[in-house]
């Protein structure tokens, strides 16, 4: 075997960053070493990604043997050390050095002893985020652009401002000649992403928001057909992100809310800058200004102090909150964050609330996708006949190939999965044709 293959666990963000890894390390030679090159790129954000991230590695080993393995992501970021005394890991590198080529050394002794496996630097004292232009995502229909990284916030459940560093932003400038790069190649939706993206700017001459750089991209674009934000922290939303979402329909009406909770006690004890009625008022005035708009959102279950009547707040955020798209996370204790600290449930519970959270949303999007039946929708083909509407409900469209857009009626469903008739396909703009 021989190449560069990447495994990516986490965020939308590390997938992102696992195209820019295999093009840096294919650069820099890994792929032509006896053996090949496999780059695990982890997570952080439970114990258990930590542990699955270990486990996949020995099996790595175990499965390919004359490999080199290198570790990076979060989880390397946060604790090298444990990554750099498996047997099976030949380098570890942290979350800017995994971005250059100059980091993997494509010779067949790298990673001879401890000192030289491990190269991680204090993400904190990174004071940019490169705009790492990725060449292809595959089938041209969706690519992410990375245009914030860090967090300046301090939950006290999270480990994640430890992995990626302070808050820090690209330029406006550089974000949409990028994305005007992708758009000239064909690619027909856009997803700006960032561990916090709602603090885009907050480093940048002028300190613009998120709102001015979605306008900035949607004004300076025109054709570009489809614009997605990845995950938002709704109290940070501005003024000018809420008149685009009213007004500008080339944004996609679905929002990925960072909710974490229902309850206010462990709202504040969790350390967020929000509490219900904020995120209650923030979804209804978004319903207001675009009716057909879809919220997701990520919930913790089990939270240290957690009641059994905190935990109902928990539950029933779902329904105040109109969500159809749940990401539930039973909470695992992370050693150095303050709620580690905190006195614990027992698993068996954090287990059986989680397990509820998610049959709360996994109601909540069935019924979601039932509304849908009848209706017309605009659907974005991902692979052959597979894609994404705009409110990203996943929907079957007989013969239509990956990067067309196409009119549908939606004449029943199968799970999760829209059933539907095609009507029309749209066709591209010329520019993004040719």
């Amino acid at each position: 075997m021989s190449g560069v293959d990447v495994v990516t666990f986490g965020c939308r963000l590390n997938a992102y960053e696992s195209e820019v890894v295999k093009r840096e390390a294919e650069s820099a030679g890994l792929g032509l070493l006896d053996g090949g090159a496999v780059v695990v790129n982890t997570c952080a954000v439970t114990a258990e990604a930590v542990r699955q991230a270990k486990q996949a590695i020995r099996k790595l080993r175990r499965e390919q043997p004359g490999a080199r393995i290198i570790v990076t992501g979060c989880a390397a970021q946060t604790d090298p050390q444990s990554f750099g005394l498996m047997e099976e890991v030949d380098l570890v590198l942290g979350n800017e050095e995994k971005m250059h080529a100059h980091n993997y050394r494509a010779l067949p002794d790298f990673g001879v002893n401890h000192f030289e496996k491990v190269r991680v630097n204090d993400i904190m004292e990174i004071t940019e985020t490169a705009s790492h232009m990725v060449e292809a995502f595959g089938e041209r229909a969706r690519a992410f652009v990375q245009v914030q990284n860090g967090c300046d916030h301090r939950c006290t459940f999270c480990i994640i401002p430890y992995g990626r560093g302070n808050s820090r932003s690209v330029p406006m400038g550089t974000a949409v000649e990028q994305i005007a790069k992708l758009v000239e190649k064909g690619f027909r939706e856009i997803v700006l992403t960032g561990v916090d993206l709602t603090s885009y700017g907050g480093d940048l001459p002028g300190r613009p928001k998120l709102g001015r750089l979605v306008q900035s991209v949607l004004r300076e674009l025109p054709q570009l057909e489809r614009l997605r934000l990845s995950s938002i922290d709704s109290i940070e939303a501005d003024d000018l992100l809420m008149d685009q979402i009213a007004g500008e329909q080339r944004l996609m009406p679905h929002l990925h809310l960072s909710l974490q909770h229902g309850d206010d006690m462990i709202l504040k004890r969790m350390k967020r800058r929000h509490l219900r009625e904020d995120a209650i008022r923030f979804c209804e005035e978004a319903k207001r200004l675009r009716p057909e708009i879809v919220f997701g959102a990520d919930i913790i279950a089990g939270f240290p102090t957690e009641t059994e009547a905190m935990f109902e707040n928990a539950l029933s955020i779902v329904e105040a909150c109109s969500l159809t798209y749940l990401h539930v996370f039973p909470y695992s204790p992370r050693e150095g964050t303050p709620a580690a600290r905190m006195p614990q449930l027992p698993r068996t519970i954090v287990k059986d609330r989680a397990r509820r959270l998610r049959r709360a949303g996994e109601a909540a999007h069935q019924a979601h996708i039932e509304r849908l039946v009848g209706t017309q929708q605009r659907v974005l083909i991902e692979r052959d006949g597979i894609g994404r509407c705009e409110n990203f409900a996943l929907a079957k469209v007989g013969n239509a190939k990956a990067g067309e857009i196409v009119n549908v009626e939606v004449s029943g469903h199968e799970g999760e999965m829209l059933i539907t008739r095609s009507v029309r396909t749209i066709e591209p703009p010329l520019a993004a044709a040719e």
